[in-house]
């Protein structure tokens, strides 16, 4: 009965430590949301990229937590708030941080 219990008690912790280890904090994600952000990411540049209003390459999309930050260079004030409503409209997207600049010589941040 002794062993039984040594056994029992061994099996908890090791399910204990294999399932913290796994977990996530806020400056961390956890293996689940690691793929979780990475399906996000995915789906956010294949809608970005399908549409045609958009030069697709020149915008960066990361995703943290479901949390989506576009990131580059545009064309126009339009096509960051078009680039802005596609990824909102993304499945799983919980936020979007809107980091792209618009190029051309009337912005102060293109050079």
């Amino acid at each position: 009965m002794q062993s039984i219990k040594k056994l029992f008690t061994v099996f908890m912790l090791s399910a204990v430590l294999a399932t913290t280890a796994c977990a996530g904090n806020p400056t961390k994600e956890s293996a689940g949301e690691f793929v979780d952000d990475s399906a996000i990411t995915t789906k956010v540049k294949a809608s970005i990229f399908d549409d045609p209003s958009l030069k697709s390459l020149d915008i960066n999309v990361v995703t943290f937590k479901g949390e989506v930050q576009l990131s580059g260079f545009v064309g126009s004030i339009a096509e960051t708030n078009r680039a802005v409503a596609i990824a909102k409209g993304v499945s799983g997207v919980t936020s979007v941080k809107n980091d792209m600049r618009v190029k051309g010589s009337m912005n102060p941040f293109y050079k």
